[in-house]
């Protein structure tokens, strides 16, 4: 108790500083602290309201640990996947809820919102409108990801100057080797698999064209799943559709309606007027309609568990109570060690799964994978307990957006494997990267000189380039990984070694062709792999549902409200127009450097800077 009053004093010292001694910011923060500390009164709402959906969010997979946005003017909202399709299911049942309304344009960070993500969004929206309730979608100014969810809708009106930006999914690598030349920084390279084109930024000024032809199938996969989930909603062909994308790209109101993308084209306020006639004013407010959001329906339901009352029909647990199945996420870059905030570290997950491993109560795992890899042996780590927690309960494992290279190799001792059509898998391969600055610190009159008292003593310095001896050794190192990681697939997805090392090469594959290829059991989103993990623990619908990571500690949450009122921070979040853009770009595509931290520095990632857009 001691060390949290310490630590939260600490942080609101800090944030004291940050504001500048501003009272009614520090007061407000007081107030933030009050809220989360004390009980919540649960959201309520009129019947006949509509669920309001507003994308303007980050969709992720893990449950997010605090949000701040309600008190911090940041209106992008996190929501976590599992509760959005349960508010969904539960608005399908509730008489209250008279529809759903969808508004507003997507907002992803870092791993969220992608395209698996929004698949099984979009197939809660599809079971919501098959009750027969009306899902509206007001539109806007929106991009391939928004649209490709609100064309689940049976009713779509457009903005008449909005746009619809579907042009199709592009890939745009960027390249630094030209920058590193000038500047005179050294690189050299160790790798197996001639798809393993993480690297390629590092030591090329284009794309490879194993990579281009990897990408190209990558990307025709993704947007012909895309198209034909567009084309069956919409009555449509995908030649239609596709006739429509390439004849402007750029898509404004006229001919959205005439290629019968929308149903219609109409001004905010007419929607408004037409869902007001069918449910009544609010009560709240007289100009808008009885409504309520959709991350305050979220908040109707239990957080954490999912229970159905026992009948005598429904299966036990072993003990004769109801079990629990642990939803464990692994979203983010694989690290060595205990990683940071939106990183799966190796000694700190597999902790984790060995906590859950030994606990009695908790009947199965699944473990949803977004990851595209990293640390080789923080991903070894990983994969040794999922291994052994598979000899003592049963782990399902279901593939988010990402689940390539380490992401894979974490994933594929799964009793089964789910995946969606548009899930990036594969990507089996390895890689080395050195970097060396003596180009660049001569150029400033800097020299290094060395003793030693071994051959290879100073082999991983970043001082000079390695010698063709020293990078034989490292590509031995690679060389070895490698083998061991084919062979670990080919053990675990009982597949013949050969074949596996025909398919592996770094060459990353879309779910619906890893399924083809038997690195996937089957396709379908979390809800499916929950299903089977119940079924597979002999648990039928009588179980409870626990999620980690968990939420943080109140000391440790205010220290991250602190982190969003730096200066830093303010700037990040205000800056906009081109330079912001290219500012965000460089600083999410750098960080990833921050990741090679393994220590061997043997890497199996896919290049999740694959850029699709």
């Amino acid at each position: 108790m001691k060390n949290f009053f310490t630590s939260m004093l600490g942080a609101l010292a800090a944030l004291i500083i940050f504001a500048g001694g501003t009272v009614l910011l520090f007061i407000g923060i007081l107030g933030a602290i009050v809220a989360m500390s004390g009980e919540k009164k649960a959201p309520t709402f009129e019947r006949g309201s509509y669920v309001v959906f507003d994308l303007s969010a980050n969709i992720t997979d893990a449950p997010p640990t605090l949000d701040f946005s309600q008190f911090t003017g940041d209106h992008n909202t996190t929501l976590q996947l599992r509760a959005v399709t349960r508010a969904l299911r539960a608005a399908k049942n509730d008489d209250r809820v008279a529809g759903v309304m969808l508004k507003g344009a997507l907002t992803p960070m870092g791993y969220g919102s992608g395209f698996a993500v929004l698949k099984e969004v979009r197939a809660a929206l599809l079971d919501f409108k098959a009750s027969g309730k009306p899902v509206k979608a007001y539109l806007e100014a929106v991009t391939t990801k928004d649209y490709y969810l609100a064309s689940a809708a049976s009713d779509i009106a457009l903005d008449p100057y909005g746009m619809i930006l579907m042009p199709g999914l592009a890939s745009e690598p960027m390249f630094y080797t030209g920058a590193f030349e000038k500047y005179g920084i050294g690189v050299q390279v160790t790798r197996v698999g001639k798809y393993k084109s993480y690297v390629e930024p590092y030591t090329r000024k284009d794309m490879s064209p194993e990579n281009r032809e990897q990408t190209q199938k990558l990307l025709d996969d993704l947007w012909g799943s895309m198209l034909g989930d567009i084309a069956q909603s919409r009555g449509l062909t995908v030649q239609k559709i596709q006739s429509v994308v390439d004849a402007e790209g750029i898509i404004r109101p006229e001919s959205a309606k005439k290629g019968k993308l929308v149903d219609r084209i109409a001004y905010r306020d007419e929607i408004i007027d037409e869902i007001r006639a069918k449910t009544g004013p609010s009560s709240r407010d007289k100009v808008t309609f009885k409504q309520i959001d959709l991350a305050a329906y979220v908040k109707l339901s239990k957080d954490v568990v999912d229970v159905t009352k026992k009948t005598d029909d429904d299966t036990k647990s072993a003990s004769g109570r109801r079990g629990r199945i642990a939803i464990i996420y692994a979203e983010g870059a694989i690290v060595d060690g205990d990683g940071e905030r939106g990183e799966i570290g190796g000694v700190k997950f597999a902790r984790e799964l060995r906590r859950l491993r030994q606990d009695d109560s908790v009947k199965a795992i699944l473990l949803r994978v977004n990851s595209p890899g990293g640390s080789a042996s923080a991903s070894e780590n990983i994969g040794r307990e999922v291994r052994l927690t598979r000899k003592v309960k049963p782990v399902v494992v279901s593939m988010g957006t990402y689940a390539a290279s380490g992401g894979y190799w974490i994933a594929a001792y799964g009793d089964r494997i789910f995946a969606e059509p548009t899930t990036i898998t594969g990507s089996i391969g390895v890689f080395g990267i050195q970097f060396d600055v003596q180009k660049l610190a001569n150029n400033v009159g800097l020299t290094f000189d060395v003793v030693k008292t071994g051959k290879f003593a100073d082999a991983i310095t970043i001082t000079r380039p390695k010698t063709e001896e020293e990078l034989a050794i490292f590509q031995n190192m690679v060389d070895w990984i490698y083998g061991e990681f084919v062979a670990k697939v080919a053990d675990a997805r009982k597949l013949k070694l050969e074949f596996v090392q025909e398919i592996a090469q770094g060459r990353v594959w879309s779910g619906a062709e890893a399924k083809n290829l038997g690195l996937v059991d089957e396709i379908g989103g979390l809800d499916a792999a929950l299903k089977y993990t119940a079924e597979k623990a002999g648990l039928g619908k009588n179980y409870r549902i626990v999620e980690y990571p968990q939420k943080k500690e109140l000391a440790e949450a205010i220290s991250e409200l602190v982190e969003r009122f730096s200066p830093d921070a303010r700037a990040s979040a205000t800056s906009g127009g081109v330079v912001g853009q290219i500012t965000r770009r460089l600083k999410q595509e750098l960080a990833a450097l921050k990741t090679f931290n393994d220590p061997q520095g043997l890497y199996a990632r896919m290049p999740m800077e694959l850029s699709i857009r």
